[in-house]
Order: C-alpha cells, then sequence, then structure tokens
C-alpha cells in the first residue's frame, strides 16, 4: 500500500536531529512540522521569514498573518523570530540550513533534481528551491514514485529544466525510501506491503536492491 501523504512526512520527521535547522518545502513538506518527535528542539524555517515555525493552526491558535512559503497558516513555537526574504535567504545560501525538504516531479540517478517546471503548463516562478538546493549539504526530496499515468518519476535523466544538478542524496516517494549512490537509486525501505518488485517496476532509473531492505512501521493512527 502506498504511503499517505501524512506518513510520508511522519517517515522524513524521522531524519530530524535534535538542533537542527530544518527548510521545509511546499506540499508534503511542509506536513512534517506536526510530526517533530516529542522532546526534539528543531527550528523550522520558511524562506518567506520565518524561524521557528511550529504545528499547523487549530481553530483557536490560527493568525491568518503568519503563513508559511505556501501561503497556508502556520503557528509560531517559543522563541520563534520573523524577519524579511533578503535575511532568510542569506540563512540558506549562505548553508545554515542544517536539512532541506523538498518536493519534486522528478530526480535521476545522479542526483539532479527537476521541481519547478513542465514545459506547457502554467509556470508561477522558480521560488527559492534552486538556492535551496544550492546551500543545503543534506536534502530530501519526497514525491510520488510514478505520475497518474503510471510514469516513473525516477530516472536515468530528468526530462524536465532542471532546479539543480548533482544535489540530491534522498528521496521518498509513497512507495519507498532511497538513496543516490554511485548513479544509482539504492532501496532502503519500502512502504508498508509494497514489496521491491514493485517498486523495480516502477523506477526507470538504475535500481540496487541490497539484502537488507526493511519495511517501514507507523504507529495506528498515521494513516
Amino acid at each position: 500500500m502506498a504511503l499517505t501523504r501524512e506518513q510520508m512526512a511522519q517517515r522524513v520527521a524521522r531524519e530530524l536531529k535534535d538542533g537542527y535547522y530544518v527548510n521545509l518545502g511546499i506540499g508534503i513538506p511542509t506536513l512534517v512540522a506536526n510530526y517533530v518527535p516529542a522532546g526534539m528542539d528543531v527550528m523550522l524555517q520558511s524562506e518567506n521569514g520565518l524561524l521557528g515555525m511550529g504545528e499547523f493552526p487549530t481553530a483557536q491558535t490560527l493568525d491568518p498573518d503568519m503563513i508559511n512559503a505556501g501561503k497556508q497558516t502556520v503557528t509560531a513555537r517559543l522563541g520563534a523570530s520573523v524577519f524579511d526574504s533578503a535575511q532568510s535567504f542569506a540563512m540558506i545560501r549562505g548553508g545554515h540550513v542544517d536539512l532541506t525538504v523538498l518536493g519534486a516531479f522528478e530526480v535521476d540517478v545522479q542526483g539532479n533534481i527537476a521541481s519547478w517546471m513542465i514545459p506547457g503548463k502554467l509556470v508561477k516562478g522558480m521560488g527559492g528551491a534552486m538556492d535551496l538546493v544550492a546551500g543545503a549539504e543534506n536534502i530530501i526530496v519526497t514525491m510520488t514514485h510514478a505520475s497518474k499515468d503510471g510514469e516513473s518519476k525516477l530516472l536515468d535523466r530528468c526530462s524536465l529544466p532542471l532546479t539543480g544538478a548533482g544535489c540530491i542524496r534522498k528521496v521518498l516517494t509513497d512507495l519507498a525510501y532511497l538513496e543516490i549512490v554511485d548513479g544509482a537509486f539504492v532501496l532502503r525501505e519500502t512502504a508498508p506491503g509494497v514489496t521491491v518488485e514493485e517498486v523495480r517496476a516502477k523506477t526507470a532509473g538504475r535500481l540496487l536492491v541490497p539484502d537488507d531492505v526493511q519495511e517501514m512501521t507507523f504507529p495506528a493512527d498515521v494513516a
């Protein structure tokens, strides 16, 4: 069974470490804010100028002026700072973000990422993705493994315009968690109920399958 958006966010949250500064991209990555492990001190950064982003608000805590880069309303944790986007991108470009979580249209075996443009469709702009992939050493991409038509998004070479070259090392899809090593996707974990054969069938790029592939587990309330 493919992972839900919430399960993908929870799996990414397992990559967080105490003291990390983390940038969350638009889409599934924003959900990671809801799954920071209890007792862990992590500062979530939004490129529009917020350091210390908290969980999504309830009706009682909603502030329409407190938003993330995707214009979703968010909360601010104790110790948060608000500043202009120039300072935010100075943090990003200066390499001060420990982990970046991004969505993507395509990723290939060379660690290239295409995440901003599909020719023939409305293009809203690059946003901050190019700065994020250039300024971060530790990036996790979250995406569906294949398109609605069943076409793989994990390729030997990206077909869409690139956001960044040779910068991606970790990919979490709705089917699996993989690392990119020496020109290949290395399968590390599968989603519950997903077989290695299914991952192989939906991965167009070179795939290596070690003997110790694990199956992800989740609490019953994360579905």
